[in-house]
């Protein structure tokens, strides 16, 4: 199953759950902006599975959760942006019921100009509903 981005109401092959589990991940991906926005350390932590993989724009592999964690600490509250960051989900694939593969688009703002990242999130379902990121890479998108 694939949705768009635009895509938030329920289609016609869509079941309730999918929709909701949908509008869940949309969140998620929300929750990324919000949080780095905020350089909010702690709000971003929390959307991860302890056993969380992680590669960097700059391909820093980090695994497990104390590493995303130690990254994230010492990188994100001295964190200089130039403009705001967007991030849109744009393609969501269901790979089981409970694991989902998204891909996001990142959208620096720059004052000359946008430039892009494309990230890809696997996100798992948790027996409580939540939807945590569990393998990530963030990907920076070169232009010609």
């Amino acid at each position: 199953m694939s949705t768009e981005s635009e895509t938030k109401t329920q289609t016609a092959t869509e079941t309730p759950t999918e929709t909701a589990d949908i509008e869940a991940i949309h969140d998620v991906v929300a929750t990324v902006e919000r949080t780095q926005r905020a350089k909010d350390v702690e709000g971003f932590l929390a959307l991860f599975h302890p056993e969380a993989l992680w590669t960097t724009g700059h391909g820093k592999v980090l695994i497990g959760f104390d590493a995303i964690a130690e990254f994230t600490r010492a990188v994100l509250p001295g964190a200089v942006f130039e403009g705001p960051v967007t991030y849109e989900p744009v393609h969501v694939q269901f790979l089981r019921p409970d694991v989902v593969a998204v891909k996001v688009r990142q959208t620096y703002h720059l004052p000359d100009g946008n430039a892009e990242g494309a990230p890809l999130y696997v996100m798992t379902k948790q027996e409580d509903g939540r939807w945590l990121l569990h393998a990530n890479q963030n990907t920076e998108v070169k232009t010609d």
